[in-house]
């Protein structure tokens, strides 16, 4: 009976792989980076101060943290999540949810559709 529930546990470790993001997101981490990258249909998580990103192509999501960066991107299918404060993020085209983390709790943050 033992040996059942041993081989049964471990059936369902298989079938349930753990959570992880996509191959081929994108991590930009630094201050005052300035950088132009292809989001191929993955996340780009952009981490810091002051960093300048343009993003083409589609990004599933995009999501940043700290203050000050600004992210341009062309096309954006899930969502935008932004933390921290006079975070700018502008995108293109797409209808993603907008989580402005950081307005909710008092900060101000610009995130918007633009013209293409």
């Amino acid at each position: 009976m033992l040996g059942a529930c041993v081989l049964t546990m471990s059936a369902v470790l298989t079938l349930s792989p753990p959570a992880q993001a996509k191959n081929g997101d994108t991590h930009i981490t630094g201050q005052g980076v300035s950088r132009t990258i292809d989001c191929n249909n993955a996340t780009l998580i952009v981490v810091g101060t002051g960093n300048q990103i343009t993003a083409v192509g589609t990004c599933w999501a995009v999501t940043v943290q700290g203050s000050s960066n600004v992210i341009v991107a062309d096309n954006v299918i899930n969502d935008v999540t932004v933390y921290g404060y006079d975070q700018t993020v502008f995108y293109k085209n797409g209808a993603p949810i907008v989580w402005d983390r950081g307005r909710e709790l008092g900060m101000t943050n610009r995130i918007d559709r633009v013209p293409a």
